[in-house]
């Protein structure tokens, strides 16, 4: 009966407040750019700048972790919504990764070796 329950409970505590998501950026923005601006708001522990595998162009999101609560606070407060770039930011606390075990796979069909 508690499953659900303690799942939730384990996922809330696994919530970082000082690690912030940072949605919207401009493709045009450098990760130092990027990290210029959130450092006005206090010591930047760990900046993740997420960019796509096969291009390695940005995806436009990316995850910035502060030394202290207090300042990713202040960084979502005075970011999110801000425009940037021609962008209005998205900011907030990050969500820890959820498991992807429930992706459907992508078949096995269709070629057969060329045996008929």
């Amino acid at each position: 009966m508690g499953g659900l329950l303690e799942r939730k409970d384990t996922m809330e505590d696994s919530v970082n407040p000082k690690k912030l998501y940072i949605g919207n950026l401009p493709f045009a923005l450098s990760e130092e750019e990027i990290k210029s601006m959130c450092s006005e708001f206090g010591e930047i522990a760990e900046f993740t700048m997420i960019t796509d595998r096969q291009t390695g162009r940005p995806k436009g999101f990316g995850f910035v972790e502060y030394a202290e609560k207090e300042m990713a606070e202040a960084a979502m407060k005075a970011l999110d919504g801000k425009e940037v770039g021609g962008r209005n930011l998205f900011v907030k606390v990050a969500q820890p990764k959820k498991p992807r075990d429930d992706r459907g796979s992508f078949g096995g069909g269709g070629f057969d070796g060329g045996r008929r």
